[in-house]
């Protein structure tokens, strides 16, 4: 199914014909491309992520926004259609898992912020905790990240877009400024290594002169 069979509502339809967006995002809509299968392209992006957000809704009506992190990898592509992910143990509020019990639909948001980049999905989650989740473990364990594992949540794609660029801020990570700066150490102290050598030589020339 397209993304947008999903989120154009009949209010968002006329927003978007007041404003003069409808005709494109028309097209988008009866398109017959579905946006459910992750293309090598997704995975390789999905898979570089360290951090995503992601939005529930309990049973007042209220949606809830969480942060989910952890090492880069942490997110786990199962197939064309689905990923996985080590619920770690955090404040114990547990806003987003009761929500999913009730209501498994969750909408995910990843940045990448050097890129300015972002992709969307909506998806069905599924828990598993306890003997269930033994199977799914060895899946999304992150070799030597201790953090407690609570539960593995699973999530069924259902749609996918690419957000526009605009307005991303660029940032960067701390491991990321780190390699961008050790390759300019390593650039400094190749020239004055160089540099050295040449007043070396220089000095030789002018005490044979």
């Amino acid at each position: 199914m397209s993304f947008g069979k999903l989120v154009f509502t009949p209010l968002v339809k006329k927003l978007q014909e007041l404003y003069g967006s409808r005709t494109q995002y028309a097209r988008m809509e009866k398109s017959g491309d579905s946006q459910n299968q992750l293309s090598q392209f997704e995975k390789e992006f999905l898979t570089d992520r360290d951090t995503f957000y992601w939005a529930t809704i309990g049973s007042t009506g209220w949606p809830y926004i969480q942060h989910r992190g952890g090492p880069r990898g942490f997110l786990k592509i199962v197939d064309d259609r689905t990923l996985a992910f080590a619920d770690y143990r955090g404040n114990r509020q547990y806003i987003s898992t009761g929500n999913l019990m009730s209501d498994d639909r969750a909408a995910l948001i990843m940045v990448d912020y050097p890129r300015q980049a972002r992709l969307k999905i909506l998806g069905h989650v599924e828990i598993f905790e306890g003997t269930k989740a033994e199977t799914w473990l060895p899946r999304v364990r992150v070799p030597d990240f201790k953090a407690v594992i609570e539960r593995v949540l699973v999530i069924h794609i259902e749609a996918y877009d690419w957000n526009c660029p605009q307005y991303i801020t660029q940032r960067y990570t701390a491991e990321e400024i780190r390699e961008a700066v050790h390759a300019i150490e390593e650039r400094s102290d190749r020239l004055e290594r160089e540099n050295a050598t040449l007043r070396e030589e220089l000095a030789q020339l002018r005490s044979s002169e």
